[in-house]
């Protein structure tokens, strides 16, 4: 089956004064074709390092471990050790912030007809922007004649270029409103359901909450994966203690502030990083993967 796996992903940054960024620790995540995986948790928490990993946009000193595979219909890419290029063609970025990731002083339509050209699909690009939810008319405009959640579907019309079989969605949804937020999940899921595997970055549990478009649930805090398993039953069953808190800190689940402010990633130690103690790593460990309930 065609999709993407991570597997003991680790990677860290150097920085000054001989301090060591903790980006991301022993990250195992499996995304197959047709499924969106949302990987949720606080800013800061490493969520982007894991998509810049796939996306092979790391800072030239980061040293990683572990391996992040593409699983095509012919064939098995190693992402860490890739040469020919895939980004665009196997794996597309929606980005957080589309307004800065188009050229301002060009059309929509001139960027679209320009990667569709590069990656030689031959897609007609007001096709692309009809997938996307946008009308044809949209090509002429200039990437600033656009509203957030039109700018961030011609976003989505770039990554569909490519026909990649697998999506990073990197918070798209971010300054969004609630309506425009819901057509994005929409529309990433309508990805899903043609057949691309989709990584959905994302602090926004309240809209996964509401909008049920994630197949599988990734928490995720300084660092680490907290817990795994079914959207729903981890929405609606948390296992683990930053789980339950950050869903209690939903104002639709009564506003609770967290217990524990988020954590600094530089030279972080080896156990459980949230409430610090080996019985919280231990059943981390026991209770981290679910399978599906029957």
């Amino acid at each position: 089956m065609t999709g993407l796996r991570i597997e003991a992903l680790t990677v860290r940054i150097p920085v000054r004064r001989g301090e060591v960024v903790h980006a991301v620790t022993e990250v195992s995540l499996e995304i197959p074709a047709g499924t969106v995986t949302a990987l949720a948790g606080e800013s800061g928490c490493g969520k982007s390092i894991v998509a810049s990993t796939v996306l092979g946009v790391l800072p030239p000193n980061a040293v990683t471990t572990g391996s992040v595979r593409l699983d095509l219909a012919d064939e098995s890419l190693d992402v860490l050790a890739a040469r020919q290029p895939y980004r665009g063609r196997h794996i597309a970025l929606v980005p957080q912030s589309p307004g800065t990731h188009f050229t301002p002083v060009r059309t929509i339509g001139s960027q679209l007809a320009e990667t569709v050209a590069a990656l030689g699909t031959g897609h007609d690009p007001a096709d692309l922007l009809r997938r996307a939810g946008l009308e044809p008319s949209a090509l002429t405009r200039y990437p600033h004649e656009l509203s957030g959640g039109m700018a961030q579907r011609a976003a989505v019309a770039a990554a569909l270029a490519g026909d990649p079989a697998v999506i990073v969605a990197d918070e798209p949804t971010a300054g969004l409103d609630r309506a425009r937020t819901d057509q994005i999940g929409a529309l990433l899921r309508e990805c899903a359901d043609r057949g691309a595997a989709v990584l959905l970055i994302t602090h926004d549990l309240g809209h996964l909450l509401r909008a049920g478009i994630a197949d599988t649930l990734a928490i995720m805090y300084a660092s680490r994966l907290m817990e795994v398993g079914p959207a729903a039953h981890v929405l609606d069953d948390p296992w683990h203690d930053y789980t339950r808190d950050l869903l209690a800190a939903l104002p639709e689940r009564g506003l609770r502030p967290l217990p524990h402010p988020p954590r600094a990633l530089t030279n972080l130690s080896e156990i459980c990083p949230y409430a610090g103690t080996p019985t919280a790593l231990a059943r981390r460990d026991q209770r981290l993967i679910r399978e599906p309930r029957s």
